[in-house]
């Protein structure tokens, strides 16, 4: 009961503190967002689009064509110039010019150019050129139908248009489909499934670590001490705050879980799968929160080192980026941590379909460093705790 007593305590103390709040909820939100947004934008480009004056049908449905293009983020301009300056600004990759006489030039049978405006230094812009050049030749592809159709059945070309139209909707067209072989990914999927996994990685320790300080704090006010002359055993003091820590790790991760999954549509897997990693992974953390707690000194040292200890070893971890783009010795020494061994873990989940079987590496490697912390942990701050009083 005890023990008991002592998670309780630690568990209010921290739910009321407004700081440790924001850090251990909205921070993490906040960063899941800006990274999943940022992320999920390499494969979308950013396309300014200068209608023609005065268009006629075929110029309007290239326009649609080019703002339902589900790789390009649109947005329409009135003039050339304007959409020139939001391209030196670095607002759009790329500006599509519709031509004038666009309509005219396609009924005359006349070649017609498209033009494309990039920034020189933009390696953004020369990537969008392949998206709206492959939207402007389906579209060519319907015209030239179009004047086929026209041709043979003596018709009209706006005819031949609405038939080929016709004819493209009830004909399914060819798609390219992008498969990994083997069902190999050493990536996280773009967007927050990349943002959502790693952020729960890195707050769920760095979290873990800041909590340390209140162990410290509690010991350097005398609570310990007091508590010891009741007397209650150190270990019961160190199974309670151990107990509370775990608990305030876990209520993050859920937190981040269900965040990832009701607000940006995360798919985390195999759900023993990811319950189980999860589980560890708040061991880790929890070890190594009430390791910091016993080791340091000061709260104003853990506050100080241990952020800056955690991001460390989130970059090295793979927190960052993927480690399947360092050098083979980086991701050596980054597989040295727990934090790497936690994001392979979550690839094999959400790139690759994996289930149980496909992480139990990864699970008992986690496993042997949270037995270590907590085991570290327990006899430093035990140690700690039947020291002589701290001043």
């Amino acid at each position: 009961m005890t023990a008991l007593a002592v998670t309780w305590a630690t568990l209010l103390r921290a739910l009321r503190d407004r700081g440790a709040l924001f850090f251990m909820v909205l921070l993490p939100v906040a960063i899941i967002v800006v990274l999943g947004v940022t992320i999920s934008g390499f494969d979308v480009f950013r396309v300014g689009v200068v209608p023609a004056a005065r268009p006629g049908p075929v110029a309007q449905e290239l326009t649609a064509d080019l703002r339902q293009a589900p790789g390009l983020r649109t947005h329409t301009y009135e003039s050339a110039a304007d959409a020139r300056t939001a391209l030196r600004r670095a607002e759009l990759d790329a500006v599509v010019v519709v031509p004038a006489g666009l309509d005219a030039d396609v009924l005359d049978g006349r070649t017609v150019a498209v033009t494309v405006l990039v920034e020189p230094s933009g390696s953004a812009g020369h990537a969008a050129v392949s998206s709206v050049s492959a939207v402007v030749a389906d579209h060519a592809a319907r015209l030239q139908a179009a004047r086929f159709a026209a041709e043979q059945t003596g018709g009209t070309f706006e005819g031949g248009l609405s038939a080929a139209r016709g004819a493209e909707q009830a004909a399914a067209p060819i798609a390219v489909r992008t498969e990994t072989v083997n069902g190999q990914s050493d990536y996280l999927p773009l967007g927050y499934s990349y943002s959502t996994p790693t952020m729960l990685v890195l707050f769920v320790f760095i979290n873990a670590l800041a909590g340390g300080a209140t162990i410290v704090q509690t010991r350097r006010t005398g609570v310990y001490a007091r508590a010891l002359a009741a007397p209650v055993p150190a270990r019961a003091l160190v199974l309670g705050e151990t107990v509370a820590y775990l608990l305030l790790a876990l209520l993050q991760s859920a937190l981040i879980v269900g965040v990832g999954a009701v607000a940006f549509d995360v798919d985390w897997g195999d759900p023993l799968a990811a319950g189980i990693l999860v589980t560890l992974w708040a061991l880790v953390g929890t070890g190594a929160g009430v390791l910091a707690g016993a080791v340091f000194r000061t709260p104003e040292q853990v506050h100080a080192v241990g952020p800056t200890v955690g991001i460390t070893l989130g970059m090295l971890g793979g927190c960052m980026w993927p480690l399947a783009l360092v050098p083979d010795w980086l991701s050596t020494v980054g597989h040295a941590l727990p934090h790497a061994w936690a994001v392979d873990a979550w690839t094999a989940l959400l790139s690759r379909d994996g289930d149980l079987s496909a992480i139990l590496t990864d699970l008992a490697v986690l496993g042997a460093f949270a037995a270590a912390l907590l085991a570290l942990a327990s006899l430093a701050l035990r140690h700690r705790l039947n020291a002589a009083p701290e001043r």
